[in-house]
């Protein structure tokens, strides 16, 4: 699944996210979400969420 939809990411959830400082280079960091950040249902680059070790960045990949 991919992070673009809301409704697809929950709390706890496994998920890959970018980093803003790695948009450039595509590499991606896994974690558990602790927070979603982006209000709106829907965002073309991702949702912006908060994983567990305080990383912030955007969902690219849900893990199953």
């Amino acid at each position: 699944m991919n992070g673009t939809q809301r409704s697809n990411i929950k709390i706890g959830a496994n998920v890959s996210i970018v980093l803003k400082q790695d948009q450039r280079s595509g590499n991606l960091t896994q974690g558990i979400v602790s927070a979603i950040l982006t209000k709106s249902p829907n965002h073309p680059h991702g949702i912006k969420v908060r994983l567990e070790d305080g990383q912030v960045g955007r969902v690219k990949q849900i893990e199953s």
